[in-house]
């Protein structure tokens, strides 16, 4: 019996889901690396594979999406994040009507008719402002591990003002608030506030409608969704695993291609 497969390649991680004919997930797996390529699209897939206990041969498609999905060169089929996204999210969340995805190099917005269709979006991949990358310099900039960013920006009464959300520059600000005095906690709350407002924008242009769910490895810190929820006046959904999104809607279209679900 074949099995769908849908990779997910980021600036930062390879993400891979497996699904069953019967459109069950057999086995999904997330690799973060400096150099993400196809080496580690191939990597995440073995993985995965090796969990579920099958092989290469069991593949009955393969579809590819993000950032660097035309660099897999084994795929059968490569297909835009935007409609991987908002497929996984509909998969995960039915009837989500908008999809927040900050990813490692990039962020987007995507508005859906709550049926699964995309009938707008709103797309920043000419820079890393306020995505993944920005949040890594921004750690290092304070010497704080990035996983703990989030938790601590919640005990801040008085977030910094942090005016540019461009790296370079939103980096220099936050060394001269630290030399300032300025609380770590403080100016990591600063932080997401600054990533909230750039993402309230991009909500803004491409419509809000309620239920909101967000996906990317940002989505894993509970500082800038707590910004976004105060921001957006609504709930923000995060699944389970929400770097997964984009490689389960990959899966779905290459289940799509098998004859499954």
């Amino acid at each position: 019996m074949k099995v769908a497969a849908g990779v997910d390649i980021g600036s930062l991680t390879a993400k891979s889901v497996i699904l069953g004919q019967d459109g069950k997930m057999a086995a999904y797996r997330v690799i973060q690396g400096k150099i993400v390529d196809e080496n580690a699209a191939k990597a995440s897939l073995e993985q995965a594979l090796e969990e579920a206990h099958l092989d290469r041969k069991a593949v009955g498609f393969l579809v590819t999406t993000g950032y660097g999905r035309n660099m897999v060169h084994f795929a059968d089929k490569s297909i835009t994040e935007i409609s991987c996204h908002a497929r996984g999210a509909e998969c995960l969340h039915p009837g989500v009507h908008t999809v927040i995805d900050i990813g490692g190099q990039d962020s987007k917005v995507i508005a859906l008719d709550g049926g699964g269709r995309v009938v707008n979006f709103a797309m920043n991949d000419k820079c890393a402002a306020g995505t993944g990358r920005f949040l890594e310099v921004m750690a290092g900039a304070l010497d704080v591990p990035l996983e703990e960013m989030g938790a601590l920006s919640l005990g801040s009464d008085d977030p910094a003002s942090i005016s540019s959300i461009c790296t370079v520059f939103a980096e220099s600000e936050v060394i001269s608030l630290k030399a300032r005095g300025r609380s770590k906690v403080d100016i990591i709350a600063g932080i997401h506030e600054a990533i909230g407002r750039r993402m309230h924008s991009m909500v803004n242009q491409a419509g809000l409608t309620p239920p909101v769910v967000m996906s990317g490895g940002v989505a894993k810190n509970v500082g800038v969704v707590s910004v976004l929820e105060r921001l957006l006046a609504t709930p923000v959904i995060v699944p389970q695993e929400p770097q997964i999104v984009g490689a389960l809607g990959a899966a779905l279209f290459a289940l799509d291609r098998i004859g499954g679900g």
